[in-house]
């Protein structure tokens, strides 16, 4: 395999040989060891020398089930820090059938106001200056694109949010449908990639290079296997998607409601799984949708509104929890309806979501307010009336109004766990390099055996799963296969018939844990040490009003983390 280095100042490109030490690493593990080994750490996010690196796992391409994994780092204009975001879609098996280990784009126009596309063709790479596509949305764009190169491309694009520089813009993955919905999201990466004035990327589809794993035998066995245990043990998932956890977490308290003042919604059963699940039933939409070839999760769904026409693809727990619960809004429709808008625009609906809910208790917006939510979003691209300010997320939201209560570590929004109820995750959100990222290493209910408000053992667990998690990223797998340490006997086995060479556990964990370390160096030299290693003081001196829970991990014991 190799890599393009893209230098978006003079358009031209080199083609690269992957050194020896990338060999056995893709997704985020090749994105964060290149970025520390190239990037200065004070560098601009938005400036000449940051780097967008778009790497597919050393698995994605091949038929292991759910490998579908492409990663996105670059030093994030939200956080500060170094930064990994990852999608489904169809881009990374495609990168992979060309035989494309990562892409390096690198430097900034010449001209600010072009926006370019770059064409990835069988053994061929080119760029072409696209200014009609430049303000577009993301469906716009990709229609405008699949138009002129057929349906069978994928695509990656950002939205109007990324060329404004919007601190929460996404990157957005075509789905196999060719929708622009799924999106690496967190970070800001989208302002990024808006920075080298790249619009998107058109991947033409080819089989010639698909990889093929050294000891095809035991691989095949090996995913023979575990396929079938993951379509026996993911029904829930299937049928009712990721917001199969909205009851799951309103029962432990921990849904964020309207600021995150409360962690349990009374109307839950409004926006629940199951209530998605009979929407999408009863007006022709799918539940049990794979976003990327070999999906043995198939947690995706297609909703449609009440006319049957499509609106989105896919809801999301977290979108559902942080759009909708935690800005007072209980509507599945409408929900779905400002996903949709996020989708388009190139919006982290989480960062949006939280944000939102900091701007209304600030009272610049009501609380439960759809009309004025879909305004505000809107005014993110264009820069007028509170817009501008949600559009830095949500620290600089809460600092802009005067807000103190702002769920924010490193920078970013929590995600949709109260971390008084469930702890590891909390401490997941304040140690990970990251910022608050539960796909850095998510504590859900049940997992180590731990009850997820209890005190004990969560900072184990928060580091163990932080470990196994970065394994699941690097080798381009979904975390919704579960990155619990059952599952990492067959990580191992994937690793070893698929490179031909001997990777047990322990070396996997070694890997793994270089990586974070590598991440965590990267951050102190930006200034970003784990001194900033807890959570906003509010979650330790507010109870949940229903179930009393603090957050109470000692912080001596969050800022002495080692992997």
């Amino acid at each position: 395999m190799f890599i393009y280095r893209i230098n978006m100042t003079d358009k031209t490109f080199i083609k690269e040989e992957v050194s020896q030490r990338y060999k056995h690493l893709g997704g985020r593990g090749f994105t964060s060891l290149l970025l520390s080994d190239e990037l200065d750490p004070k560098s601009s996010p938005l400036g000449d020398e940051n780097k967008l690196v778009i790497a597919p796992g050393l698995l994605t391409g091949t038929i292991a089930p759910s490998s579908g994994r492409t990663s996105i780092g670059a030093k994030s204009p939200l956080t500060g820090t170094i930064k990994e975001s990852n999608a489904g879609g169809t881009a990374g098996q495609y990168l992979a059938g060309h035989n494309i280990k990562a892409l390096i784009i690198e430097h900034l126009p010449k001209d600010k106001e072009d926006s370019s596309i770059i064409i990835v063709e069988k053994n061929n790479l080119r760029l072409e200056v696209r200014n009609n596509l430049r303000g577009l949305g993301n469906y716009d764009t990709v229609a405008n694109l699949r138009s002129e190169f057929g349906d069978q491309c994928s695509i990656i694009s950002i939205g109007p949010a990324g060329e404004v520089g919007s601190a929460m813009a996404t990157i957005a993955f075509s789905d196999p449908e060719g929708r622009p919905s799924r999106h690496a999201g967190r970070g800001g990466l989208g302002a990024v990639m808006g920075s080298k004035g790249v619009k998107a990327i058109v991947i033409s589809k080819s089989n010639d290079s698909v990889p093929e794993p050294r000891d095809k035998t035991r691989f095949l066995e090996i995913v023979k296997k575990f396929s079938l245990e993951l379509y026996q043990t993911k029904k829930g998932l299937r049928d009712y998607g990721t917001a199969l956890l909205v009851n799951a977490i309103n029962a432990v308290g921990g849904l964020p409601t309207r600021n995150f003042s409360m962690g349990y919604n009374d109307q839950a059963e409004e926006f629940s799984g199951e209530r998605l699940n009979q929407l999408c039933n009863e007006r022709k939409g799918q539940t049990g949708h794979a976003c990327s070839r070999g999906c043995a999760v198939r947690c995706s769904n297609v909703f449609n509104n009440g006319q049957g026409d499509y609106v989105t693809a896919s809801l999301e727990y977290e979108t559902i929890a942080l759009l909708g619960s935690n800005c007072g809004i209980n509507n599945l429709d409408e929900i779905a309806q400002l996903d949709r808008l996020c989708d388009d625009l190139g919006l982290d609906t989480m960062e949006t979501g939280v944000s939102l809910g900091v701007a209304m208790e600030g009272g610049a917006l009501q609380f439960g307010h759809f009309e004025q939510m879909k305004e505000a979003i809107n005014d993110i691209v264009t820069g007028v009336k509170i817009g501008r300010i949600i559009g830095q997320g949500a620290v600089a939201t809460g600092r802009i109004l005067k807000v103190s209560r702002v769920p924010a570590v490193k920078g970013q929004g929590l995600s949709a766990y109260d971390p008084r109820a469930l702890k590891g995750t909390g401490v997941t959100y304040a140690t990970s390099p990251m910022g608050a990222d539960h796909t850095s290493g998510n504590c859900l209910p049940g997992r180590g055996g731990l009850k997820p408000y209890e005190d004990n053992g969560q900072v184990d667990l928060s580091k163990n799963l932080q470990i196994i998690t970065m394994i699941c990223d690097f080798l381009g797998i979904c975390i919704f296969v579960g990155p619990v340490q059952e599952n990492m006997p067959v990580f191992s086995a994937l690793a070893s018939s698929f490179t031909g060479e001997e990777i047990n556990e322990e070396k996997l964990y070694d890997l793994a844990r270089s990586i974070l370390e590598k991440e965590v160096e990267f951050n102190v030299l930006a200034g970003i040490d784990n001194e900033q290693n807890d959570l906003p003081r509010f979650f330790r001196e507010e109870p949940l009003p229903n179930n009393g829970y603090f957050f109470d991990i000692p912080a001596e014991e969050l800022k002495n983390f080692k992997y």
